[in-house]
């Protein structure tokens, strides 16, 4: 399975598009939305595709052309404008559904946000977040792919232990970063995540597990 890892240069992203390129079992393609990137992963033998999630759809489904899956892992960050909020993790997670419906590729997995299916469980310091979120969730819930729409709770950079808790509704809680990249990878192939959406955190249970007994 040939991956596109939408937001390839995020802190989530950079450690996905490791996990497959070192993988046996499927092949990475990195995008990315600025040229000094590229280096980067260039380096280390990753493909690499420049494109804007502010850009059309025509060009967001190029940058997936020969890809099978695409995970959709980018998001505005918590140091820029609610302008951006809207135009990256709203517009540009409704794109890049588009363009997966344009190329043919039905796999599709959404990070979101943990929560982001309850309104009434929104933190009101960040609530246009979530609304972008949620209803991005909604608009893949309603096209015609193959999705998974992970969750996850407050994210860590400390060093992950391959043990989450998922559920489709978690009370607060955080995972480090390394764990839902493990988590969105060992959900590619893992049929009982089609067509399914959680909340995940850190807890006690192997992913692998953890993603059968959904």
């Amino acid at each position: 399975m040939k991956v596109l890892v939408v937001g390839a240069n995020g802190q989530i992203g950079k450690q996905l598009v490791e996990m497959i390129h070192d993988s046996k079992h499927h092949e990475v393609r990195a995008m990315i939305r600025k040229q000094e990137q590229e280096a980067t992963f260039r380096e280390k033998g990753i493909d690499t595709v420049l494109a804007s999630l502010e850009g059309t759809v025509d060009e967001i489904a190029a940058a997936a052309c020969g890809c099978d899956a695409i995970v959709f892992t980018a998001g505005s960050g918590g140091h820029t404008g609610l302008d951006q909020t809207l135009l990256i993790d709203l517009d540009g997670a409704a794109k890049t559904v588009e363009a997966s419906e344009k190329a043919g590729i039905k796999r599709f997995i959404m990070v979101s946000a943990l929560q982001a299916h309850n309104r009434e469980n929104w933190s009101e310091a960040i609530k246009p977040y979530y609304a972008a979120k949620h209803y991005a969730d909604r608009i893949l819930l309603q096209s015609g792919l193959n999705y998974t729409i992970i969750r996850p709770g407050g994210l860590l950079n400390e060093t992950g232990t391959g043990k989450v808790k998922v559920a489709e509704n978690l009370d607060r809680g955080s995972i480090p970063r390394s764990d839902v990249a493990k988590t969105i990878f060992a959900a590619l192939n893992e049929e009982n995540t089609f067509w399914k959406s959680f909340d995940l955190i850190s807890g006690d249970v192997e992913i692998k597990d953890a993603l059968k007994k959904l």
